[in-house]
């Protein structure tokens, strides 16, 4: 899913999108699936020629996604859609001033417990080797931009700059993340529990761990046979209940999880060896991956009436 919560981030995917034959490219890429530019140009009835920049401004957009593959006339270019879902949100950040923001690196989890495959990386070199859980212990682990297992946990203490007359009325998470397979495996499902405050708010089924194409973030030196991209997620829990991408997925509530101001606020990921999919997890970093960013926090609140509880 693509996230845009200002304008001038927008600008460049409106003028993509200013136009009936780039629209239609989507369209028909939405319809039918990945399809190569020679059958996009016989569909619309335009040459390879006039295709080619449509293509390009799709593909510099992050719309869609181009891969090359072997065919009776040699190679050919592949068209897919990059993110089936583009969120705007403008009105999160100019509806309200009562909310506070931070990222967190992917390496500063204050606790783990995890079981290969893992390991974990800086985004230019790896820390220690891989499938060896001791190497998340390191000092270096502040400098991570990705780690990954397969079963276990990572748990972050999330920042409380609440004040005493300040109360919690929705905290949102976003971050980069996928399933864990040897190598790589686009369909290789993994059920990931999110728990906050030791209290399971919900469940997420990741679909696959993601290599068909280069993360746009990935450092040219990681291996092109590993982990490279991830799905950006948005996990809230509000006064009405918990939701992955604006969809609610459980009733828990701010109310349950018991945030005030100075009180601890921990967020873990894991994997249980229980799941029905142990297909494993993977953390992106602003280094890695499709998304230039960390584990985003916002916590909006609301200003306690004077003499109210």
């Amino acid at each position: 899913m693509k996230y845009i919560s200002d304008l001038a981030q927008a600008v460049p995917l409106f003028k993509c999108l200013g136009s009936d034959t780039r629209i239609a490219i989507m369209e028909m890429l939405s319809s039918k699936g990945p399809l190569p530019m020679s059958a996009i140009a016989e569909n619309l009835g335009i040459t390879a020629g006039s295709l080619s920049l449509h293509i390009k401004q799709l593909n510099e957009c992050g719309l869609i996604n181009i891969k090359f593959d072997s065919g009776r006339h040699g190679l050919q270019r592949i068209c897919s859609i990059a993110d089936e879902k583009i969120v705007i949100d403008f009105e999160s950040r100019t509806s309200s001033k009562n909310f506070y923001e931070t990222e967190i690196g992917v390496g500063l989890y204050s606790d783990y417990d995890v079981y290969p495959t893992c390991g974990i990386s800086t985004n230019d070199h790896l820390i220690g080797t891989e499938d060896e859980p001791r190497f998340f212990s390191s000092p270096e682990r502040v400098d991570a931009e990705i780690l990954w297992f397969t079963t276990g946990h990572v748990e972050y203490i999330i920042p409380n700059y609440l004040e005493e007359d300040q109360l919690p009325i929705e905290l949102l998470i976003s971050f980069e993340i996928a399933s864990e397979a040897p190598g790589i495996r686009e369909d290789w499902p993994s059920d990931i529990q999110f728990a906050i405050n030791s209290i399971p708010v919900c469940m997420w089924t990741s679909p696959g761990d993601f290599g068909k194409n280069p993360g746009i973030y990935t450092p040219d030196w990681w291996d092109p046979n590993w982990n490279q991209y991830g799905l950006l997620k948005f996990l809230s829990v509000s006064e009405t209940g918990t939701y992955i991408d604006g969809v609610k997925v459980s009733d828990i509530t701010l109310q349950d999880l018991k945030i005030t101001a100075g009180s601890t606020i921990r967020l873990r990921m894991s994997v249980s060896d229980k799941s029905e999919h142990k297909g494993g997890l993977t953390l992106y970093g602003r280094s890695f991956g499709n998304y230039p960013q960390d584990i985003k926090i916002r916590m909006h609140y609301k200003i306690r009436e004077a003499g109210k509880e």
